[in-house]
């Protein structure tokens, strides 16, 4: 941006924080009448992976907001079942993301540009688009599996011509997943799937911007421009193109070295309440963006179960506790049985031991585990005062 406005309103670090964590739902009561709907409505888009350690990133994101709500009900809450209409989408937002089923006409913009992009890193082969979506009509929902499978090896990356054509018609929209069956892709026609009256493609580039940056910036609460960006992974000149007309108002937080915008619903009436103790999935939209989450929290965050195990630092899937209102170490969890192992575990010194061993029981007892059992904590001294402190919560 070329010119920036005069700051509205400037902010301590840790005035930003609270606004922060009130935005993401880790302040204050929880809202437990709208359950994991609202948690998903509120946060405007929960990731989706494929690593199960306690349980899947889109079931421990409602866990760490409203606590141990059953798993049963998580699932329930997204995905669409039997003559219901969909609550949800997937789509690609951050990354593959559950989204709203009522932000189906804002991500226009996206559809269009990947039909006008037709290159992919996999080939098409030829008439393969036309049959999946000839056989989608005539059989209704199924699975890659179902359309002719997934894969032509075992390879992961090896996807079949049936895989390839339905994947690229969810990405231009003509195809959309609203469930799963077993962690499988339901593919249905989206004339089908989705509701009549959000099924179309008229809200134009600069609408649909506006909307998911002025939805960015409520469930952000506070942030910079990259940090705009990245929520639904725009590009910075995108932000730039709406950001005056996206409601949102230029802040200043000190300590941070760029200009910021805030919900100014957000700023209305200072955040209070009580803190959430809990771990935190590394793909929660707490801290998955590394930069911003070491500019508020003062906690470098990487995700390493893609790094080499010999290079990993705190563990395959090292989960951030939040506790007070700050990051004050870490968890690599297992589970053997009824058991939950802590693997790995980072204390930012004594104060932390007690939010610590809390996070780790009440994780436990959400996953139906009896017991929790420490192997490593990386600072010795320590070991001792957790493992009393599990004891006692768990006696």
């Amino acid at each position: 941006m070329t010119t920036l406005p005069r700051p509205s309103t400037d902010l301590s670090a840790a005035e930003a924080r609270r606004i922060v964590l009130r935005a993401q739902g880790f302040l204050g009561a929880p809202d437990r009448r709208s359950g994991v709907r609202g948690v998903l409505r509120h946060l405007g888009a929960v990731q989706l992976d494929t690593i199960s350690v306690l349980a899947r990133s889109h079931e421990l994101i409602p866990y760490a907001r409203l606590g141990a709500v059953g798993r049963a009900a998580v699932e329930d809450a997204y995905w669409k079942s039997g003559a219901e209409p969909p609550r949800a989408f997937e789509y690609w937002s951050h990354a593959a993301c559950l989204l709203p089923i009522e932000e189906w006409p804002h991500f226009a913009f996206r559809r269009r540009a990947y039909r006008a992009r037709p290159h992919w890193h996999h080939d098409l082969p030829d008439g393969a688009y036309e049959q999946v979506v000839k056989q989608l009509r005539a059989r209704g929902p199924l699975t890659a599996s179902d359309l002719g499978g997934a894969k032509r090896t075992s390879e992961w990356w090896d996807w079949s011509g049936a895989k390839v054509a339905v994947e690229r018609a969810l990405m231009y929209g003509e195809v959309v997943c609203v469930e799963r069956r077993g962690w499988k892709r339901v593919y249905d026609l989206a004339e089908r799937a989705i509701p009549e009256a959000l099924l179309h493609d008229e809200l134009d580039d600069a609408e649909c911007l506006r909307r998911l940056v002025r939805l960015a910036g409520r469930s952000l609460g506070v942030g910079t421009r990259a940090d705009l960006a990245d929520y639904h992974r725009l590009k910075g000149e995108q932000v730039d193109a709406v950001i005056a007309d996206s409601g949102l108002v230029p802040v200043a937080v000190e300590g941070w070295s760029k200009p910021a915008w805030a919900d100014p619903e957000a700023l209305a009436t200072p955040p209070r309440g009580r803190h959430r103790t809990t771990l935190l999935s590394p793909f929660d939209s707490l801290v998955w963006e590394r930069a911003r989450t070491e500019r508020i929290f003062g906690f470098t965050h990487r995700l390493e179960a893609y790094v080499p195990k010999p290079k990993r630092v705190h563990g395959y899937f090292a989960m951030p506790v939040l506790a007070g209102g700050r990051l004050v170490g870490r968890v690599d969890p297992a589970r053997e049985g009824r058991t939950l192992v802590a693997k790995q575990i980072t204390l930012d010194g004594p104060r932390a031991v007690p939010a610590v061993a809390r996070a780790l029981v009440e994780a436990a007892g959400w996953v139906d585990c009896t017991d929790v059992r420490v192997e490593r904590v990386e600072a010795p001294e320590l070991r001792g005062p957790l493992t009393a402190e599990l004891s006692r919560a768990l006696a």
